[in-house]
């Protein structure tokens, strides 16, 4: 009777077996089938995107050379880069940041106090009343929304785009934005989470920012790619070799390009990561006639208005629901929002964005959250 019964289940154990092998076969026959069309079809885009976006992976880059040859894929990944040698240096004159002093500063009391008569209240009143159906007929329309009042400074707006979805954070006052770092650099060193390090420094807001070393996608955060610097030290990075950063100085105003980290300290930057490629520079694409290229990923990056404000965006990726956005994508977005300057940070898995402890994007990392060398931090206000 016990043997009849072990030789049953072990024939439903082969049967679910079997049919879930079946089912995975013919999973991955699908997904080669898709991908083969997309190599191999009409469309030399569709090739392009595909190529850009399996190789920014850390893990799945080796799907390209399933399909083509390593000249093939050189080219592909090639064709929209341009020399860093071409581009500009940030021009901090175009940048205006309000001088907060003369913003709180309330009038003398020895200045004249006008009072309004009726006339003048009853015109505000309807001017108000105007400015409310404005904004009612506004929120019909395509201007984009924020979704929270600016009361702390910070505006969270929708981007949406015909592949893509994500956020992003406006912060008026420059100078609560920074880089935030672990305890410890090196070999056998981690690094934090996005929302370990909002922790850490007690901020309000954080996104991912810089890259690291990360074989596999089995990274630990330890080992920064480039450059750091924090509270005006260089804490990775040598100082005669040149890096795409995204810089803080010491009045606020965001650095992008390439220098070396010698320069970086010579200007007086006072927080920095690397990553790169530099998005818009001094108001104008930075690829200049060239395409910056890049597959459909999720994305992080940060810019700065001629106000100063900063721009942190963060793009959902490698999901139904947004399959990512391209670096040109990005630059068209900052350039959108008004970015004077704006540069790509590390993204892919690593991307994600947290406000007042709730999570604004989708981490496409199976395993959770990542741990990250550096991040962008908002203080609280």
């Amino acid at each position: 009777m016990n043997g009849s019964k072990y030789r049953a289940s072990k024939t439903i154990a082969i049967r679910v077996a079997v049919v879930i092998l079946t089912v995975l076969v013919l999973v991955l026959a699908s997904a080669y089938g898709v991908m083969w069309i997309l190599v191999n079809g009409p469309s030399p885009t569709a090739k392009r995107l595909f190529v850009l976006s399996v190789k920014e992976t850390s893990a799945g880059g080796f799907l390209a050379h399933i399909y083509l040859s390593d000249e093939e894929i050189a080219e592909i990944v090639g064709s929209g880069k341009h020399s860093m040698e071409e581009e500009e240096k940030t021009d901090t004159s175009l940048i205006s940041i309000p001088d907060k002093e003369s913003e709180d500063t309330q009038p003398d009391e020895s200045d004249d106090i006008i009072i309004p008569s009726e006339s003048d209240i009853s015109e505000s009143e309807t001017q108000k009343e105007t400015d409310t159906e404005k904004a009612e007929m506004d929120t019909e329309g395509d201007i984009p929304q924020t979704e929270l009042d600016a009361t702390d400074g910070i505006e969270v707006v929708d981007v949406v785009g015909s592949t893509y979805n994500g956020k992003m954070l406006i912060i008026s006052d420059p100078s609560r934005v920074f880089v935030g770092v672990p305890d410890a650099y090196g070999p056998n060193c981690y690094g934090l989470t996005v929302a370990s390090m909002i922790e850490k420094y007690d901020c309000i807001a954080g996104t991912n920012a810089g890259g690291f070393y990360d074989p596999n996608g089995k990274g630990t955060g330890g080992i920064p790619e480039g450059i750091v610097i924090y509270e005006g030290e260089l804490l990775w990075g040598e100082l005669g070799v040149g890096y795409s950063i995204a810089g803080l100085d010491k009045n606020g105003i965001l650095h992008v390009g390439w220098m070396t980290a010698e320069n970086a300290l010579d200007i007086g930057i006072q927080y920095a990561a690397s990553y790169g490629p530099a998005l818009v520079i001094n108001g104008k694409h930075a690829g200049g006639g060239y395409i910056l290229g890049g597959g459909l990923n999720p994305r992080t990056a940060i810019g700065q208005r001629a106000d100063g404000a900063i721009l942190l965006l963060v793009i959902n990726g490698r999901s139904l629901g947004s399959l990512g956005a391209t670096l040109d994508d990005l630059a068209e977005i900052m350039i959108g929002y008004g970015a004077v300057n704006a540069t790509n940070l590390d993204g892919g898995s690593s991307s994600l964005m947290i406000l007042d402890g709730e999570y604004l994007t989708s981490s496409s990392y199976i395993f959770g959250e990542r741990v990250v060398a550096t991040s962008i931090l908002v203080r609280k206000q």
